[in-house]
Formats: C-alpha cells, sequence, structure tokens
C-alpha cells in the first residue's frame, strides 16, 4: 500500500441521499417561433437587402437551444434575401486557432448541414478605430468584410467578476470578435478593469462596425431558453443592463450555505468559461464575485470530452483526479489563463488516483475534528442542478427547505473495481 492509500484509506464515506432541487423560472416552449416573433416586433430585418453578406457570432459555450436559435436566424436572414455565415467569436478558446474554433462549433452542433450557413474561421483581425483613452479595437478580419453582423449570445453572470454588465452582447462584440487580440487588451488590467474596458470598447465597436442588431438569450435556472430579445444597435448597451439583472434572477446555486466538501463530476469549456460557474458553488477564482456557498474543499474528477482537453478551472478545486490529469491538455488550457490574466483557473490541484481517493482527500482535509460530521454535496456540473448528492448530515437541511426533495437513500457511494464512480 502506498502512502497516500495509507492516509486515504481509513476515511469514512458518509451515506448519501438523492434530492431533487425545485427551480422555477419561465421557458419558452417554441423557440424557432419566438426567435421570428422578435425579430418581427423590431423590425431587425427591414434594412437587409438582397444578396448582402451576414457575419452571425457563435461563441463556445454550451448555450441551450443556440443552434436552433441560428438555425432560425439563418432561415429568416435568407428569406429577407442575405448571405449569412457563421464566425466564431470566442476569444482564445480552441487553443487560439481557427481549426480548434471550428471544432468547437461543430462539437455543439454548428454545422452548415444543420444552420444552413458555412462557417469562415480565421484569428486574424483588423483594426477599425480606438476608443477615447488609446485601446486599439480589433474585430474579426471575415465580420469586417461582410456588410452586416449580428451579435448573438447568452445574457449571463460573469465567472470573474461582478457588475452591471457581465456576459453578453457586450462581451461578444469585444472579446468574440476581438478574438485573441480584443481578449488580450481587455484583460491586460485584470477583472477589476473589465466591465469599463468591456463599455469603451464595445462602444467603439458599435460606433465603427457594421453591427446591425443583437439577439440575446436567457435561461432559467434548469437552462432551459427563458427569453429571447432583439436589440437594435443603438439598444444594445441599454438593453443589456435590464437582462442582466434578469439574469441574476434567474440564477441557481447550490441551496446550502456552508459545506465541508463539494464534489463536482466534470468541468468543461461548453459548461462555463471558467470551467465550472463560481457563481453556482460559491468559489471565485478572481476573489471579485459574490454569492454561493461557504465551501472549504472542493474535489474536481473529470474533464468533458467536449472541452477538447481544455482544464480550465480545475484550479479552483482542491483535489482532482488521475484520469482528468491526463485529459488536461496544456496547449488547449494555457492560452486562456494568458490571455485573461487569470492563473489560478489553470494550476493543477492535488491528483488522486481514483473517484473514491478524491472524495476521501476533501472528507480529510475539510477542518473538521469528527469528519463523519463532515457536510458533503455532490453535482454532476454546475449546469445541472435540478438533482444531485447530499450526505446524510444535510438532511434535516433539506427537509426543511420546501425546494428540496428526497428522491432516494440513504445508500453508499458506489464504486467499480478500479475506485471511480459509477
Amino acid at each position: 500500500m502506498d502512502s497516500i492509500s495509507k492516509i486515504l484509506d481509513p476515511m469514512p464515506l458518509p451515506r448519501m441521499y438523492r434530492v431533487r432541487h425545485r427551480i422555477e423560472g419561465p421557458s419558452i416552449s417554441d423557440v424557432p417561433g419566438e426567435v421570428r416573433k422578435q425579430l418581427a416586433s423590431g423590425k431587425a430585418l427591414a434594412k437587409i437587402k438582397q444578396g448582402q453578406s451576414i457575419a452571425i457570432t457563435v461563441g463556445s459555450r454550451g448555450i441551450v437551444n443556440q443552434p436552433l436559435v441560428v438555425k432560425t436566424l439563418v432561415e429568416e436572414l435568407k428569406k429577407a434575401g442575405a448571405e449569412p455565415f457563421l464566425i466564431p467569436a470566442m476569444g482564445s478558446h480552441g487553443g487560439a486557432t481557427a481549426e480548434g474554433q471550428i471544432e468547437i462549433l461543430r462539437d455543439l452542433g454548428f454545422t452548415e448541414e444543420y444552420t444552413g450557413a458555412p462557417i469562415r474561421a480565421s484569428m486574424e483581425t483588423v483594426q477599425i478605430g480606438q476608443t477615447p483613452s488609446g485601446l486599439p479595437v480589433y474585430i474579426d478580419r471575415y465580420a469586417h468584410e461582410a456588410d452586416g453582423i449580428i451579435l448573438v449570445n447568452r445574457v449571463k453572470v460573469h465567472t470573474s467578476f461582478t457588475g452591471e454588465i457581465e456576459s453578453g452582447l457586450i462581451k461578444m462584440s469585444v472579446i468574440g470578435l476581438g478574438k485573441q487580440k480584443g481578449a488580450e487588451i481587455c484583460h491586460e488590467l485584470g477583472f477589476e478593469q473589465m466591465e469599463p474596458r468591456l463599455l469603451e470598447i464595445s462602444r467603439t465597436i458599435i460606433d465603427k462596425a457594421s453591427i446591425l442588431f443583437g439577439l440575446a438569450m436567457l435561461e432559467n435556472g434548469l437552462h432551459e431558453t427563458a427569453e429571447i430579445h432583439v436589440a437594435a444597435r443603438e439598444e444594445i448597451e441599454k438593453k443589456e443592463l435590464e437582462l442582466q439583472k434578469r439574469a441574476k434572477e434567474l440564477l441557481a446555486r447550490v441551496p446550502f450555505k456552508e459545506l465541508e466538501a463539494l464534489i463536482i463530476d466534470r468541468i468543461g469549456k461548453e459548461i462555463s468559461g471558467a470551467g465550472l460557474d463560481p457563481n453556482v458553488v460559491g468559489r471565485y477564482h478572481t476573489g471579485l464575485g459574490s454569492g454561493g456557498p461557504s465551501v472549504t474543499r472542493i474535489s474536481i474528477l473529470d474533464i468533458t470530452e467536449a472541452s477538447h482537453g481544455n482544464g480550465c478551472g480545475l484550479g479552483i478545486g482542491d483535489f482532482t483526479t488521475r484520469r482528468a490529469f491526463e485529459k488536461f491538455d496544456f496547449a488547449a488550457s494555457y492560452p486562456n489563463s494568458l490571455t485573461s490574466n487569470v492563473t489560478v483557473s489553470s494550476k493543477i490541484p492535488l491528483v488522486m488516483k481514483n473517484d473514491r481517493q478524491a472524495i476521501q482527500a476533501a472528507i480529510k482535509t475539510c477542518l473538521l475534528w469528527d469528519k463523519t460530521r463532515a457536510r458533503l454535496v455532490r453535482i454532476r456540473d454546475t449546469l445541472s442542478l435540478e438533482e444531485f448528492e447530499v450526505s446524510e448530515t444535510l438532511l434535516m437541511e433539506v427537509e426543511q427547505n420546501p425546494n428540496l426533495e428526497v428522491l432516494e437513500g440513504p445508500y453508499d457511494f458506489r464504486f467499480d473495481e478500479k475506485g471511480n464512480l459509477v
């Protein structure tokens, strides 16, 4: 027996309960119909001319129904006589290469066969001006050459800072359209300066680039499409201020104030820009966020296949597994940290040989004398909070919360012969 096993093997594991989390919020049943309704009500396509080339921005997040939204938008643009195409608008993701960004889009469902529009990818940018403070402003070359640009993105709470403008159409215009150069300029002074920089650069882009309008989506706590909005070019900033407030209202978090251990089955770039959403779990890699539970130890067990080895977010945890470590691709992960100037998220936590040890390590180091009293929650990922597991020590809190319901338990953790969860 190795020295790590000698320390961890005696560590008792709690019995668990499977819990349903009631999360309320509006949901759109007819997504294509709502897209068409919003486009029509704002007369968004009225200025489209026959044969115009239109660039549609698509990011790297796994936004629910986004391929369907984009497909519908493409159909409506074609009806209006336009020739739409998609551009990967995702800063330095995909290893900061055009090929890597195309692969991300295809994995998310954005193919020409499905959306009806080709993908044109390049990391090349064009400087279209500078801000009043002297910052250079760049946008994607293909977008610059197009007759018009449509910004498409979800408006949500940012994973690295808090403000009135966080993640949405404004960010898409600056970091999405700006590719790695735009992302680097915006991140240069850290996340403390992120909101004013986003606004300053975005105002220049909206003034000088051929932005037609923005199409914004909101998700409820179940990550269903809750709302769809179209904002005219001159209304983008004002509209996003309203939608950011709404996004905060719809956000679902782990519903406990204090935990000794949080087990996260998987992280990935399609789940969150930070691999996991710090707003959900209460641990912020920049130290600038607020909200969520206070958690002593976090164990992250795996990286999704769709993340293509991008393990950003692993450093937010205290422990991980050899399985996740072996998936961690430095070339896919480090460009994000080098561009954003946030080093914590790409660091490697303590690596345990399997899931069992990663859970036991979290309990062993949770700063309780009686480890059997550790309050532990296990979630699939930060997009999946409608069901999760809790330790027996949290049963009373579950029973006192009208939004929580026990579905199964108590039972022991179930591991395979390698010590991984089944």
